[in-house]
């Protein structure tokens, strides 16, 4: 057997080893077998096989002696310190915040399918299905959002007492607090189904039911705390809002300038000790209106009249409303939204200890509780509000696509329309899948920090891409403002989700990435852990065990990926499904991206917190995979029915060709020349797989947009479409239902204007004329008629005098 015979089949031996992860035991059977056969059956001369066995014995004792091991990396150790990223002390409570789950398995590069298929699809209860089925149904009929948005500037006391005693705001709060009790998932869909007709709405339930009180008081609360507000959120006669921005820190916590000092005052005669508060908050939804504020603020104890400490850090406390010193009540207007939004203030606002959320021995923790909250409540508010008014543009865009015609033709049959048709249903399968597979964790008990950024990022900035199409669709139908118009509030009110509860730029290229390189890489926090150690003895011995963990990782990333290139992710043990393909490219990516990942952390270190495009794409990476992922799981729930294969296509080459595309970034913009030889060449060795959808696929997704059947009812499940005639949206609906079921006297009339037979000005003049002709019979002339009055009101558009345009509220 030839030498370089030999030489290749010893890097397939270690390739093999390294893919499989096999232990270090395991990998030294393997490469001391090899070396068995390689003295017996070369014809290699005998001092370059005893070299061969040198080599290997000294690979053996750096494998298992560690003290070899501790001695060899005593250096870097020492300057290790150096190189790590230091983290401020919000950073570290981030870090412990939350749980990893999926997104952990991306991470490690080698993804357990099982684990994601047995993960528990979200449902609902029965109880859950009646309340969106009833009160959620009554109050969306009771929603005009024209006339809130032009007329009433607020949520009016109607909506008001409807949502306080049908147990809106007590979606979250056990039964036996008054609550209802309901799971994230329905908590979800209800915002989904009211952010369809109204965010300003949806958005008034949401704040409760998320980063609020009731949340923080049932996680950390006393049980006096939560025996008194509980019952009172639940009914509504405690109104909540949190504060926590302020006019000179947005996202910065740690340099927030708002504080309370603990000290003694005399209250009704009594001396007791309690918090002095300065605050100066801004941008806090229903602070208007609220009656209890959560605060966070950051504690000092000047004179230790509690701690030993003088500065305690930032702690969340329930202030109500009505103690003297606070002011709120004024508004701010977001993009001509209603809901209550405005500053809270306060100057020497006196309360008592106790109105620390959780007691005094929770003083100080207050952004490891909002950080890991936070993670609930953004996995579930935003994304679901954004894909309910996502779903009702993919509902009115495809009806009105088939209703509106030019040049004889439905505007969906022109490729233009139809590419945004397509990309409007691709990207609402994928919001979909991805808040329903991220709102099933956190019902599974999980707090997905990671996760619900992603969701936040992505589903927002996808909500605003589905509107702004419908919007290119609509035409000028979109952008008259007045009662007939059901998408430009919608348009106008996009950027507020981009912006709030973690602006969507900070979110991608520091928070995606950021916390998940170091949250859910396996081996990154235990090294960082390891440099921290105070003991250096104990820490360079975990150090060593970390190190070594991570070489092994990393060589089995580098194996992996390489193997996935050569086939697009085919042969990467991907489980039996009809869609088994993309499994196994999220095989490859996963394993590409954990490669890159350690590349440029450790070719960057500490410095790689200030590379933020480079953050951002490495976040897009995952989360690509991570939606990919979810697309995949609710495939596999539904059991992968095949009138879904168009939408599940489209889905994931969209994410794999985005995925590639910031993996192919990465590579070209790394400064080292070698390095980015040595990547390009692992993770393209045969270059880029992927590409866009074709424009076979897209058509499909048209087609399927534009007609009545069981996959677009799917798409927009969540949507309130009542066909009474007076909603527009419903309206359209059936319009789109009768020009399907009476297809043939359409086509039947049609042919007849195109060869002449029948003419007129108008539509409805040709439809006496067919029928005076006995072209079509009173019925069939009756149906088009039918149709033609819901036509002519669906494309109409608003216009005013200039008293009634006057009349429209606004500054």
């Amino acid at each position: 057997m030839h030498s370089i015979a030999w030489i290749l089949l010893f890097f397939v031996v270690v390739g093999v080893l390294a893919y499989h992860r096999v232990s270090r035991p395991v990998l030294a059977v393997g490469i001391g077998f090899y070396l068995i056969l390689f003295s017996a059956l070369s014809h290699i001369n005998l001092i370059m096989m005893l070299i061969c066995w040198v080599l290997f014995g000294l690979g053996c004792a750096v494998l298992f002696d560690k003290q070899l091991q501790q001695k060899l990396l005593a250096p870097v150790y020492k300057n290790m310190g150096k190189l790590m990223p230091t983290l401020s002390s919000t950073e570290k409570e981030a870090l412990e915040s939350g749980t990893v789950g999926w997104e952990g398995q991306l991470f490690a590069g080698m993804p357990q399918w099982t684990q994601l298929l047995a993960y528990q699809k979200a449902k609902l209860s029965k109880s859950e299905q009646a309340f969106l089925d009833g009160p959620v149904t009554e109050l969306c009929g009771m929603i005009d959002e024209w006339d809130l948005t032009a007329h009433q500037l607020t949520i009016p006391d109607k909506l008001w007492q409807f949502m306080k005693s049908e147990g809106f705001f007590g979606l979250i709060i056990p039964k036996k607090y008054g609550g209802k009790g309901f799971s994230a998932y329905a908590h979800a869909l209800i915002l989904s189904k009211l952010a369809g007709l109204s965010a300003s709405v949806a958005s008034t339930v949401s704040v409760p039911n998320s980063l609020g009180p009731a949340e923080l008081l049932l996680e950390y609360g006393t049980q006096a705390q939560r025996d008194y507000y509980l019952p009172r959120l639940a009914k509504g006669e405690e109104i909540p809002c949190f504060a926590l921005t302020g006019p000179d820190v947005g996202s910065d916590a740690s340099s927030m300038p708002d504080n309370g000092t603990i000290c003694e005052r005399v209250v009704n005669g009594e001396k007791i000790i309690g918090i002095s508060l300065n605050f100066n908050k801004r941008y806090i939804t229903l602070g208007p209106v609220a009656t209890v504020i959560g605060l966070a603020f950051k504690l000092f104890d000047p004179d230790n009249l509690m701690s030993k400490k003088k500065n305690l850090g930032i702690t969340v406390a329930l202030v109500p409303a009505n103690t003297k010193g606070v002011e709120h009540g004024r508004r701010h207007f977001p993009l001509n939204a209603v809901f209550p939004n405005g500053p809270v203030r306060g100057k020497d606002v006196f309360i008592p200890i106790d109105a620390i959320i959780g007691g005094f021995k929770m003083a100080g923790k207050g952004w490891n509780m909002l950080v890991e909250r936070l993670a609930v409540g953004r996995a579930i508010s935003l994304p679901s509000i954004s894909l309910g008014g996502a779903q009702m543009a993919v509902a009115v865009s495809g009806a009105y696509s088939r209703v509106r015609e030019q040049f004889g033709l439905p505007i969906g049959r022109f490729g233009g329309v139809e590419e945004r048709l397509a990309r409007m249903a691709g990207m609402s399968y994928i919001m979909n899948a991805t808040r329903n597979f991220t709102v099933a964790a956190i019902d599974a008990g999980e707090a997905p920090a990671v996760p619900s950024a992603i969701s936040k990022y992505h589903l927002t900035e996808m909500g605003r891409q589905i509107i702004i199409d419908a919007m290119d669709i609509h035409g000028g139908k979109g952008i008259c403002l007045g009662p007939k118009n059901y998408l430009g509030r919608g348009y106008q009110q996009s950027p507020i989700g981009i912006t709030v509860e973690g602006a969507n730029i900070l979110t991608r290229s520091m928070i995606i990435f950021g916390q998940g390189a170091v949250r859910c890489h396996p081996h990154i926090l235990n090294e960082i852990n390891a440099v921290a150690q105070e003991d250096k003895k104990i820490g360079l011995e975990q150090f060593t065990a970390a190190v070594f963990a991570h070489m092994g990782y990393l060589l089995s990333n580098m194996v992996r990926s390489f193997w996935g290139g050569l086939f697009n992710g085919k042969f990467t043990g991907a489980p039996k499904s009809k869609v088994n393909i993309y499994y196994g490219q999220l095989n490859r990516i996963s394993a590409s991206f954990a490669l890159i990942s350690d590349a440029c952390m450790i070719y960057y270190g500490g410095v790689m917190k200030r590379k933020e495009k480079l953050s951002g794409r490495l976040a897009d990476i995952l989360s690509m995979t991570y939606m990919a992922s979810a697309v995949l799981k609710q495939f596999h729930d539904r059991k992968e029915p095949e009138d879904e294969f168009p939408l599940i296509q489209w889905s994931c080459q969209y994410l794999m060709t985005q995925a590639e595309q910031q993996l192919d970034g990465v590579i070209s913009n790394f400064p080292s020349r070698i390095i980015r030889g040595i990547l390009r060449c692992a993770i393209f060795p045969l270059g880029r797989w992927n590409k866009l959808p074709s424009d076979r696929l897209v058509s499909q997704l048209g087609k399927i947009m534009m007609n009545p059947n069981r996959l677009r009812s799917q798409l927009i499940q969540d949507v309130y479409l009542p066909e009474d005639g007076k909603h527009i949206p419903g309206m359209l609906e059936t319009a789109l239902k009768l020009v399907t079921k009476h297809q043939q006297t359409f086509t039947k009339f049609n042919k007849a204007i195109k060869s002449g037979e029948v003419s007129g000005l108008t539509f409805a003049d040709r439809i006496d004329r067919a029928e005076e002709l006995k072209i079509l019979t009173k019925t069939q002339a009756d149906h088009l008629r039918q149709y033609n009055v819901l036509r002519e009101t669906i494309v109409s558009v608003d216009d005013f005098s200039d008293a009634e345009l006057r009349g429209v509220k606004k500054f």
